[in-house]
Parts: structure tokens; C-alpha cells; sequence
């Protein structure tokens, strides 16, 4: 009873904050950078990199990008900034997915250690701010959907695969993982996209349906790396911060994975629209 009520506070806590940061630009950057260092850190404990340059980096990164226009005294140059970094970030993440499916292990020398830490982790960070301003305004809409589709995915497939699961995704990595839970968490993701696209009323509801399946793939990737980089480290959970529920990358695995390709398409939806 006191491991529920303890795993049911800390997840309200989770919720409280995200909520809070969505009331304007500057608590979604705060609260997002304090989730950024926590991520980080269980991070380095994962791949087991100890020095404290990936904070520094990580803060150089976020607050540039947040708060680009202090620095600079304009927008000249932000959208540029903004390609290259989107670039190189989905160039990582690809060859991590490709680690994913070709190696038993990710593999961990040095300097990948902080090329991870840097676009895997760090540039993640930068996009959620950046997918509210993807217009030139603050706006939650899409960022708070992309959540939400997270959520139903995630229980859609659990409840799906529980129920009717008999292929298993990739066992190597997520034992309890089936293909059915996969396409069932699709299925409700994009179920859910049309109810989410009433309320939005700059996004319809082919954008969101496309957004769906964007997050609904590219979250189920993220969750599968984290889970091969905890297997890789001998470990059930990214932390302890949240009581019952493991760590705040446990948490947050898909969204920062997902962010940078829920960017790309925006840029592509804005620049075709």
C-alpha cells in the first residue's frame, strides 16, 4: 500500500511539472533544463562517463537555443543553427537505431560516450522548446499532443500486447515487448490524433495523424535504446528520483527521442503549407 500511494505521488509530482511548464516559454525552459541535467546524469551513470563536461555542454546548447535571441540581439542565423544541429542529431540517432537491430551492444568507447551525451541526450533537449516555437510563437499545442500520444501508445500497447501479444518485438532488449502491442499502440495513437486535432486548430488532422505515427515509432525506438543501454549496464531502471516508476530518463525516453523528428516535420509542414 505505501509502495502505491509512494509510486502515485511521485508520478502526480511528474505530471504537476509538466503541466507548470506549460504555462508560458519561460517554465517550459526552466523546468525542461532541470529535467536535462537529471536525464544527464542518470545518463552518465548508464555508460558509466564520469567527468562533468556534459553539463557544461548541455547548458551551453539549451539556453543558446532558448534564448537565442538575448544572445544574439536577433533571429539572424537561428535557422541555420537550427538545421545544422537537427542534422547531426538525427545523423546520431540513426546510427544508434542501427545499433540497435546490428550490435548485441551499443558500442561505448570514449568519445561516443559524449557524442551521445551531446545529440543523443543534450540537442534532444533543445528541440522540445523549439517544437513550441516552431511557428515563430509560443504554443504548447503540439508538444503537449505529442505527450499525450505518447501516453496512449504506451498504455494501448502494454494493454494490447498483454491481452493479445504473441510475437515478440525485440526480446534481446524488452522481453514483455510484443509486434501486436506495437501495432495496437499505433493504432490508438493515431485513434487519438483525430480527437487531438479538434483542439488544435493550426495542425489538422492528416498532420496529426502523420505526427502519430512519427511519435508512436520513433518513442518505441527510444525506449528500446534506453532499455538495450540498461541491459548494456546491468541495471533494472535510469534511477531512483521517481519512486516506483525508476528514473526521469524512464520517464521521458521517447519524447527526447521523438523530438527531433516531430521538428523535422513541423519545418517540412510549414515550408509546404
Amino acid at each position: 500500500m505505501k509502495e502505491t500511494l509512494l509510486r502515485g505521488f511521485s508520478g502526480l509530482v511528474y505530471i504537476a511539472l509538466l503541466l507548470l511548464s506549460f504555462l508560458n516559454e519561460h517554465t517550459l525552459i526552466l523546468i525542461f533544463f532541470v529535467f536535462g541535467l537529471i536525464c544527464i546524469s542518470e545518463f552518465k551513470k548508464l555508460v558509466q562517463l564520469s567527468h562533468w563536461s556534459p553539463y557544461l555542454i548541455f547548458t551551453i546548447i539549451y539556453f543558446v537555443f532558448g534564448y537565442w535571441k538575448i544572445f544574439v540581439n536577433s533571429t539572424y542565423g537561428l535557422d541555420v543553427a537550427t538545421q545544422i544541429l537537427q542534422v547531426i542529431t538525427i545523423f546520431v540517432l540513426l546510427f544508434l537505431i542501427k545499433d540497435l537491430f546490428s550490435e548485441k551492444t551499443i558500442p561505448l568507447f570514449e568519445f561516443k560516450k559524449y557524442i551521445l551525451t551531446t545529440f543523443y541526450l543534450s540537442s534532444a533537449f533543445v528541440f522540445l522548446p523549439l517544437i513550441t516555437k516552431y511557428d515563430g510563437f509560443f504554443d504548447v499545442s503540439i508538444l503537449l499532443g505529442s505527450f499525450i500520444l505518447i501516453w496512449i501508445n504506451d498504455t494501448a500497447a502494454y494493454f494490447v500486447g498483454k491481452n493479445f501479444g504473441k510475437q515478440k518485438l525485440f526480446p534481446s532488449v524488452s522481453p514483455k515487448k510484443t509486434v501486436e502491442g506495437f501495432l495496437g499502440g499505433v493504432f490508438f495513437a493515431c485513434v487519438a490524433s483525430f480527437f487531438i486535432s479538434l483542439y488544435t486548430y493550426d495542425v489538422s488532422f492528416n498532420s496529426w495523424l502523420i505526427l502519430s505515427i512519427i511519435v508512436s515509432t520513433t518513442g518505441t525506438l527510444g525506449d528500446l535504446i534506453e532499455s538495450k543501454f540498461k541491459r548494456q549496464a546491468n541495471v533494472k531502471d535510469s534511477g531512483t528520483i521517481m519512486p516506483g516508476h525508476g528514473g526521469l530518463l524512464d520517464r521521458l525516453d521517447s519524447i527526447i527521442f521523438a523530438a527531433p523528428f516531430i521538428y523535422l516535420f513541423l519545418r517540412i509542414l510549414r515550408h509546404v503549407s
